[in-house]
């Protein structure tokens, strides 16, 4: 595989860490496999607010999959390239697992990366038929994606093999920005722009945090690699197809470490990007993402001294329904949205981009006619030491950093854009801050703050039967 200088010389600079140097533990087994699942040109694309088509491909999409199998339970860990993964989609493509592979769909998590150069996936979501979801090339790719995550996960059933599982965090601290900020005018921005005079501080914080769980062969040699971290994927733009930041990212890892996969996923990053408004001259495209997955593999190689054995049993899956409160809508605001949608395509005049995005955000809210939006939070345990926990839309970074603060296990991984895509969930503090993530949320003030004691009591439940098993 061809390698520019530039990354060469950070293989060079990570030889020392090439190999974990700590013992793990045994699994009963483990398989990794990937499913390419790039769209043909001229597909729409998501991750805007206007209707774009793919007119290239810098690098491929796929669907990833880990499947460990623990005691005679077995759990599937899927991370796609995309946008979000709908909950129909979500629930198609676990039934497709299920049957294939006997994995019961609950134990099945199934996470999206985020990635703004994807194809938008068609879902009941009013802005996903005005931005091309209803034309034939998406319609396709949304018929065929269930199948195609269900075949990454029979794929890494067919190679499941004894392994050792280790697990360590990094940290890095310099790629990730919160983007609400306090202004002069007493307001609370979203992306206020580079060196604006006005900013005062960050809104919130970040999540630095670097998760990383290694699996090996039962003799040491590497399987694959999980790695998480807290920043949207936005660094590209355009019309070419990329899985932005963690294609570099897993091209410096394989390289490293021949025949591993890296699987990333996201953690909340609702309100976390990669844009430093103190630097002027960042750049931009696949030269900044490449940066930044660069940057990242360094974090991750830098933990593989510290990887150590984490209890491996018992493997515990669980969910949990929870039913969010629909935010207020004003009795002219469905009016209003259908004219805001409207002028969008006309000629002359268009809407200022709130407008559109409170328009869509009414027109669905409108359409449940007061039905909550459920949304399911999923734990993955093994032993009493590491946890997955899974949450369906893009969470504030404080909701996440507030599960991990409460959980009783020692590496909790959170992962948004999981089992759904229900759109931006703030903090019950931002909402009378507004602006973009809270017009947009169909969701209403308090979703977050549900969703978190949720998956607190799960994780607790979890901790407590894995403390028991070790006891008998």
């Amino acid at each position: 595989m061809k390698t520019n200088a530039t990354a060469m010389l950070v293989l060079l600079a990570l030889a020392p860490y090439a190999a974990p140097r700590t013992a793990a533990a045994d699994l009963a087994g483990v398989g990794a496999a990937e499913e390419r699942i790039t769209p043909p040109l001229g597909t729409p694309m998501a991750g805007y607010y206007v209707e774009r088509a793919a007119s290239g491909v810098h690098d491929e999409l796929f669907a990833k999959a880990i499947v460990i199998e623990q005691g005679g339970v077995k759990a599937a860990l899927v991370a796609c390239d995309l946008i979000g993964v709908p909950r129909e989609c979500v629930e198609r493509a676990r039934a497709a697992v299920e049957a294939a592979t006997g994995i019961p769909g609950g134990n099945v998590m199934i996470s999206a990366t985020h990635a703004h150069t994807g194809p938008i996936v068609r879902s009941a979501a009013a802005h996903t038929s005005a931005l091309g979801g209803d034309k034939e090339p998406a319609v396709a790719f949304a018929r065929a994606l269930p199948g195609l995550i269900a075949a990454s996960v029979e794929a890494a059933c067919a190679n499941l093999a004894p392994a050792r599982i280790s697990a360590a965090h990094g940290i890095e601290d310099s790629l990730s920005f919160n983007r609400r900020f306090h202004m002069k005018d007493g307001t609370v921005g979203w992306n206020p722009g580079r060196l604006n005079p006005n900013i005062l501080r960050p809104a919130g914080p970040i999540d630095p945090d670097v998760p990383v769980v290694h699996f090996a062969s039962a003799e040491g040699a590497p399987r694959a690699m999980y790695v998480n971290f807290t920043m949207h994927l936005d660094t590209v733009g355009g019309t070419e197809i990329s899985a932005d930041y963690p294609y570099t990212l897993g091209k410096l890892l394989g390289e490293l470490r021949p025949g591993m996969l890296t699987v990333f996923t996201l953690g909340t990053a609702g309100d976390i990007n990669h844009i430093d408004v103190r630097w002027g001259a960042q750049t931009h495209g696949h030269v900044e993402a490449a940066r930044i997955g660069t940057v990242l593999a360094g974090a991750v190689t830098k933990t593989f001294p510290q990887l150590a054995a984490v209890g491996a049993a018992p493997l515990q899956c669980r969910s949990a329904l929870v039913a969010l409160p629909l935010p207020e809508i004003a009795p002219d605001a469905p009016q209003r949205a259908r004219a805001t949608i409207a002028r969008q395509s006309q000629a002359g005049d268009k809407p200022a981009f709130l407008e559109i995005v409170d328009a869509y955000k009414t027109i669905d809210v409108v359409e449940r006619a007061g039905k909550p939006l459920d949304a399911e939070v999923q734990v993955i345990t093994l032993g009493d030491e590491l946890a997955w926990v899974a949450l369906p839309g893009e969470i504030f970074v404080e909701l996440g950093l507030a599960i991990k603060r409460a959980s009783p296990f020692a590496h909790t991984i959170v992962v948004e854009l999981a089992n759904g895509s229900i759109g931006y969930i703030p903090t019950r503090h931002a909402w009378p801050q507004g602006n973009y993530e809270v017009v947009s949320a169909r969701c209403g003030p308090g979703s977050g703050e549900m969703l978190c004691e949720a998956a607190s009591a799960l994780l607790r439940e979890a901790h407590a039967a894995a403390v028991r098993a070790a006891a008998k």
